[in-house]
This record gives structure tokens, sequence and C-alpha cells, in this order.
């Protein structure tokens, strides 16, 4: 037998070579040029960071970057490439997502911010950091919610419901005092069943109970509401201004311009007939009788008159219809804000009829069409349920303080002054103009002032029960809804959102509502999230950073040949 060795397969033996992420290439660049400056040898340099020496060759062999030098020698350390990833994530986040441009926008701004001669800014690598992004927004906004129900207290719902009609149906519920989104299905119908399928969906593994639904008067919504829920059904009032508007609005208008139209024509008239006996006298004349300017002028200027006095009412009409749509929004309030106090039910229905009745009158002195009046009457049917939802308000407000427990005193203080004071600060919240801002806080304040007094039993109790009952009253302020406004300004953003772009795909919807939900912040510092759950969480963005690769490396530009003319000579 011969002596010489078997021959060994070393295949077992081989390892992969391994793959070094970015930050692992900074790591073992920063840990050998940190040994060679303590004095050891490259080989040994490189032994003790456990890389290659030929990949050590390679990194170094690397073009340099066409960038200040300074700033190149930091992006190639750990801290560095960990700046690098924040700025790509954080403006795929601000451009892509909530400014709704597109990934070559993004691709553009590295260009010009000169980060591209650190980051691959070619559209396919963007396009799929892009992809990864939203993946990641939405797996990490799915967890926050899992965790943020397990600890959530209870609460009673106020939820605003409608449809949006971009990129087919979907049924969109919000609620009302969070601004928390819980549903944006896509469904095929907006039956009452299909409501509450998707309903139950968004509520599932929530600690919550729905009490109360905002919304127009569909069928399928007052069914899913009432009979489904078991909940009160409060009518949107924009609804009830808008059948107000339909009926009076363009009519008073139309009626208003023609009146103009009629006074500028006798106008017109009168003085072509003051002009004609002047000119008239400025001429000579043979014998005969001139002719009867006087009667003329008299004539058309009565009919001037008349026209102005039709002009003046119709613009009164006009006026006094859009003060008295705005008039609904200023009854409706469960507290009268003039003086704070507590409206009854009596009294929100005799003032609603009110303005109906004077709405009623203009009609008829404007002479408006059958069809305008059942608009006008469809809205004067939907003053019950107005009153309907004050009433509810004061049952679930007693039934809440009563609960309580507390002393005659005590409880009379919140039902007459803390939860109306409470109110109007969130009226005043609201108020798009200064005065009433200012005033409805100033009313707010004088209501507190009492108990803020140190010989009011209020401050005898403890500071943990003063704040469970502001908590309380908090609570109940919140409870008089009606308005669907949330729905329909989320509605609106999701329509200049798809302006931009051909469709909403499911994911990116997926994104929009995580984004919505715990990631914009009020100016107290809140997200939708934590004011629905009642507790702080960690940043989406700081979740999601943690999770999204190292930006990829430019690659080497590759010189593409010069484009020939079409008609170059060819050699014979």
């Amino acid at each position: 037998m011969s002596d010489a060795p078997a021959c060994v397969d070393s295949s077992a033996d081989r390892r992969p070579t391994p793959i070094h992420d970015r930050l692992d290439r900074a790591k073992h660049l920063h840990a050998v040029a940190q040994a060679q400056q303590d004095g050891q040898s490259q080989r040994a340099a490189v032994s003790g960071a456990g890389v290659a020496r030929s990949t050590l060759r390679h990194w170094n062999a690397s073009p340099a970057p066409s960038a200040p030098a300074a700033l190149s020698a930091f992006v190639e350390t750990p801290e560095g490439v960990v700046w690098l990833r924040r700025i790509l994530v954080a403006a795929h986040w601000s451009i892509g997502e909530q400014g709704g441009a597109g990934v070559r926008v993004v691709c553009d701004f590295l260009e010009r911010s000169g980060l591209s001669a650190f980051i691959g800014a070619s559209y396919g690598a963007q396009q799929a950091f892009h992809a990864g992004l939203e993946e990641q927004i939405v797996t990490a906004a799915t967890e926050l919610r899992g965790t943020l129900a397990q600890a959530m207290p209870h609460r009673t719902l106020s939820i605003a419901e409608d449809e949006t009609w971009k990129d087919g149906m979907r049924l969109v519920g919000i609620d009302a005092v969070s601004n928390f989104i819980l549903l944006e299905h896509r469904s095929d119908e907006r039956s009452a069943a299909a409501w509450t399928r998707a309903l139950e969906g968004g509520l599932e593994g929530l600690n919550v109970t729905v009490v109360q639904g905002t919304s127009d008067e569909a069928k399928g919504l007052l069914a899913h509401v009432e009979r489904d829920l078991g909940a009160h059904h409060a009518t949107d009032l924009f609804h009830l201004q808008h059948e107000v508007s339909q009926a009076m609005s363009l009519s008073l208008k139309r009626a208003e311009q023609q009146a103009e139209t009629a006074e500028t024509e006798a106008k017109a008239r009168w003085q072509d007939e003051c002009a004609a006996e002047q000119a008239y006298h400025r001429r000579r004349h043979g014998p005969g009788r001139p002719p009867a300017f006087a009667a003329r002028i008299d004539e058309a200027l009565s009919a001037y008159v008349q026209a102005s006095l039709a002009r003046e009412q119709a613009h009164a009409h006009r006026a006094e219809a859009k003060a008295l749509i705005g008039a609904f929004s200023e009854v409706d309030h469960p507290y009268e804000i003039q003086q704070g106090q507590a409206q009854t039910p009596e009294q929100l229905e005799a003032r609603l009829g009110t303005l109906f009745a004077r709405l009623e009158a203009i009609a008829e002195e404007a002479d408006l069409s059958e069809r305008l009046c059942a608009h006008l009457a469809k809205a004067k049917r939907l003053t019950q349920s107005l009153v309907a939802t004050l009433t509810f308000f004061f049952m679930m407000v007693n039934t809440r303080v009563q609960a309580l427990d507390l002393a005659s005193a005590i409880e009379q203080a919140m039902l007459d002054d803390l939860i109306p004071a409470l109110y109007l600060e969130r009226v005043a919240a609201r108020s798009t103009r200064a005065e009433p801002r200012h005033r409805l806080r100033a009313l707010s304040a004088q209501r507190l002032a009492p108990l803020r007094q140190p010989s009011h039993p209020i401050q005898s109790l403890d500071p943990q029960t003063r704040h469970h009952l502001e908590q309380v009253a908090g609570e109940c302020a919140d409870l008089f809804q009606r308005s669907s406004s949330c729905v329909e300004g989320r509605n609106g953003f999701l329509a200049l959102y798809q302006h931009g772009h051909h469709r909403l795909s499911p994911r990116k919807q997926q994104v929009l509502t995580a984004l919505h939900n715990f990631a914009i912040k009020r100016p107290d510092g809140t997200t939708a999230a934590e004011r629905f759950f009642a507790q702080p969480h960690p940043s989406l963005f700081e979740q999601v950073l943690e999770r999204m690769p190292w930006p990829a490396r430019p690659a080497r530009r590759r010189p593409r040949p010069a484009r020939q003319p079409y008609l170059v000579p060819v050699a014979a």
C-alpha cells in the first residue's frame, strides 16, 4: 500500500465568507484603526478585529466620496452609520409618508443634499427601502395597539361614523373625543350588518363600551347604532344646517342678484328720462306741446324706488337666513354659551322652534318653491333628535355623578359648576374667532372660581380624589357630541393625499392610519393613541427606526457610452 496520505475532502472545513453589514464594517474599521493607534501592527489589529486582511484591503480600496473629509470620516464610524440611517428613515417618513410625495422626491433630496455620496440614491434601492419602511410601520403600530389595549382602563365611547369613496367605499369610524381611528374598512356595502361587522373588528381587544354614535341620518347607520349596538344616535348638526342651506341660501342669493339687476335697470331708465328732458331743453323747438317729461320721470323714479326696496328686502332676507343658520350652532348646547347655565330639553326645543318659525316666514315672503320648502321641513324634523341627544346627555351625566356617591354639596358643585366650566372650555378651544374664545374662557374661569376657594367643600378632599373628580367631569363634558367633523376631516385628508397618487393601496391606507393614531401629535404633545388608551407609548418613529436596515452604500457609477448621431457616415 502506498504511504501517501489519503486525499481528505476539506469542503466540510470551509466556512462561508461572512457578509458584514454597514454597521459591522464601520465597527471593524474603527477597531483596527484604534488598535493601530495603540501601536499594534496591521496583521495583529486585523486578527484582533476578527476580519480578513483581504477584506480590510477591499474596504480601504473603496473610492473616496466627493464630500468634505471630516464628514466622510464621520460617516464611516459606527455613530455616523447610525446617523445616516436616521436621516434616511426621516426623509422617507416625512417626505414620502406624511408629505405624500413619491420615492423619486426622496432620491432627489439625497442628491441635492449631498447624501448620495454616502447612501445609494437610485430609485430601485430607495423603493425597496420605502416598501420595507411601510411594512415596519404597520407591524410596529399593530404591536403598540395590542400592548396598550392590555393595560387600558375601561372607556365609554362616542364614535363618529361615515363613508368615504376613495378607491371604492371605506367605512370610517373615529372616537370623537381622542380622534383615534377605530376602523377604515373597505366594504362593498354600507348596510347595518356591514357597519356592525366592521366595528366589531375595529374594537377587537379594546376595553370599551359604545354608548353613542354620531352620523348622518342614513338608515343603515341608524339601525347599526340603535339596534345592533343598543346605543344612542346623535344627529350631526351640520346635516340639519346643510338641509336649511339647501332650502334657503342659493334661492335667496339668486333673488338678491335679480333684485340688484332690476334696481340697476330701473336706475338707468330714470337717469335716461332725466337726460332726455335736459337734452330737449337745450335745443330750440318750434310750436307744439312738449313731451310729458315730468310724468315719465315720476314713473321711472317710482319704479327705481320700488326696485331699491325690493333689493333691500332680498338682501335682508339672505343676511337673516345666514344668521339663523349660524344660530343653530349657538343654540345647540347643553349649557347656553352666554351665561353657562344648563339648558333643559324644553328650552332647546322652544329655541329651535323659534328659529324655524322665522325661517319659514322668510321662505313664505321669498316665495320659495315646494321642493325647497321640503328641505326646510326635513331639517325641522331633525329637531326632535337634537332634543333627544340633550336628554341623553343629562341622563348620562346624572348617572355618572350619582355613582360617585358624593356629599350633596360636592355633587351639586359638579353638576352646576365643574362640568359646565369644562364644557365651556372645550367649546372655547374649538372656536375660530378670538372674541368668543376669550369670552368663553373667562366664563369658564368664572364658574370655576368658587370651587377654588379654600372654604369650598371640594377643597377638603385629598388631591387624588379631586383629580378623579376632574377626570369624571371631563368625561361627562365630552359626552355631548353633535358633529362627525373628525370623520369628514379624515375623508378630506385622504382625498387630498390621493390627489397626488393613482390610488391608495391597502398597505398605504394602513400606514396612514398608523401615522394618524401613533405619530401625529397635537400642540399638547399627545398622539391620538395616548388620548384613547389614557397612557403614554414609545415613539413609533423610534420603534420603526430600530427595525430598519442600514443604508446601502452608493454603487460605482459606470460610464455610459456617448450617444452617436444617427447619420454618422460609414467608411466605404
